[in-house]
C-alpha cells in the first residue's frame, strides 16, 4: 500500500532585516550565528529575523508608526515584524520617541532591553510595548530587499520578505545570547569568502542575498541611496 500524501505545508510568514553600516573596509551588515539547538538554520550566520506575529499588524502598531500611511495589513505586518525581531535579537530598535525626530539614543535603546525577551515569548504585544514607552516605529527607515517563499516538499516553510535599513549610529548591536549565541559585522565580500573557507556556514537564501548586496556598491549610500540617515 502506497504511503498516503502528507498535506502542503503552510509556509510561515516571516521577516528579516539586514542591519547595515560603512566600516573601514566598506559596508557591512551584521549577522547573527543561530544556537545549534535552533531547529531551522541551526549553527548558520544569519541576518536578524523570524515569525511575523498577527499582533504586528494591530490598530495600534499602525497608528505608532512612521511610514504606514497606505500599506496592506500584510506589509505593515512583516516591517513590523522586522522591527521587532531585529530589536528581540540584536537590541537595535528603529524606532524615536513620539516627541523626539531622532531614533533613540544607545542609553535609551539600552533601557528597554528588559522588553526582549517578554516579546520574544510572546508575553507582550508590540502595539503595548510602543504605548508603554511612547514611541513610534521607524517603518520609513527600511527599504524592501527580496522576497523568498520555502519550496513545497519541506517539512518546515517560511514567505520571508527581506529588508535592510542603515544601522542607527547612535544605537550598539549584541546577539541575544539564547537564539544567538555569536554576532559579527562582516563586509558581503568577507561573508563570502568564510563560508567558502567553512570558517561560517551560510544558507543558500542567506548567501544570494549576501551576493545581491556586495553587487549594489561598496559604501551604504551607494547601495542603498534611499534608505534614511541618522
Amino acid at each position: 500500500m502506497s504511503e498516503e500524501k502528507k498535506p502542503p505545508v503552510t509556509p510561515r510568514p516571516a521577516a528579516t532585516v539586514l542591519m547595515l553600516r560603512d566600516g573601514p573596509d566598506g559596508m557591512e551588515v551584521f549577522m547573527v550565528k543561530r544556537h545549534h539547538k535552533i531547529d531551522f538554520a541551526t549553527g548558520a550566520l544569519v541576518f536578524p529575523g523570524g515569525s511575523a506575529d498577527p499582533g504586528d499588524a494591530s490598530d495600534t502598531v499602525r497608528a505608532l508608526s512612521d511610514g504606514a500611511e497606505g500599506l496592506s495589513e500584510d506589509d505593515l505586518r512583516f516591517r513590523v515584524a522586522s522591527v521587532r525581531e531585529a530589536f528581540e535579537e540584536t537590541g537595535l530598535l528603529l524606532c524615536r520617541r513620539a516627541d523626539a525626530a531622532e531614533v533613540l539614543e544607545a542609553d535609551e535603546c539600552e533601557a528597554l532591553h528588559h522588553y526582549r525577551d517578554k516579546l520574544e515569548a510572546n508575553e507582550l504585544d508590540f502595539g503595548h510595548f510602543l504605548e508603554a514607552e511612547n514611541l513610534i516605529a521607524c517603518l520609513d527607515r527600511l527599504e524592501h530587499f527580496a522576497h523568498w517563499i520555502t519550496p513545497p516538499g519541506m517539512p518546515k516553510r517560511f514567505d520571508t520578505h527581506f529588508y535592510v535599513a542603515r544601522t542607527p549610529a547612535r544605537q550598539l548591536a549584541k546577539h541575544d545570547g539564547s537564539e544567538n549565541v555569536g554576532s559579527v559585522w562582516i563586509t558581503p565580500q568577507a561573508a563570502c569568502d568564510a563560508a567558502d573557507a567553512g570558517t561560517y556556514t551560510i544558507i543558500f537564501p542567506t548567501r544570494v542575498n549576501i551576493e545581491k548586496l556586495d553587487r549594489m556598491g561598496k559604501d551604504v549610500s551607494t547601495a542603498m541611496p534611499k534608505i534614511a540617515k541618522d
